[in-house]
């Protein structure tokens, strides 16, 4: 699982590295997405902790300067989370609530499955933004990742 998370981080900071570009910069509705992927994932680590999460928006106002603070918080969080997790924890079924109260059940591992293809699902539209306002997309796909971190 840390690897998904290695791989959900470095695609994070491409992204934002492009939206931070002159090319991208004008790019609200991508910023927006963007602001949300980070948002979702600090929603759902906030369920994870035992904590209650619904006074957090999930489609928040936010800038880029927000994305910044909230990439790197959020790979540090998760990064911590994912170390103290013990042998059969993903296992664990975690009951919480969503934002308008609704209860439900699923396992720890289906939980970190979910916020990892969550972010990739919505990085496709950023990037599917960028191409139609004239930026060049960011590659972000897993293989490329695998190939960068084993210097190939």
């Amino acid at each position: 699982m840390s690897k998904l998370f290695e791989h959900l981080n470095w695609a994070n900071l491409r992204i934002l590295e492009r939206l931070r570009s002159g090319d991208a910069g004008s790019h609200a509705k991508a910023i927006g997405l963007f602001a949300h992927i980070l948002q979702a994932e600090r929603v759902w680590l906030t369920r994870l902790q035992g904590q209650d999460s619904s006074a957090l928006p999930v489609w928040p106002e936010a800038g880029l300067d927000f994305c910044g603070r909230m990439t790197k918080q959020n790979h540090e969080d998760y990064t911590a989370y994912l170390g103290s997790l013990a042998d059969g924890e993903g296992d664990r079924v975690l009951r919480y609530a969503n934002q308008s109260g609704q209860v439900f059940d699923n396992s720890v591992r289906d939980i970190l499955t979910h916020v990892a293809l969550h972010g990739q699902y919505h990085r496709g539209q950023i990037n599917a933004l960028l191409r139609a306002g004239g930026a060049e997309p960011v590659n972000v796909d897993f293989i490329t990742f695998v190939r960068e971190i084993n210097g190939g």
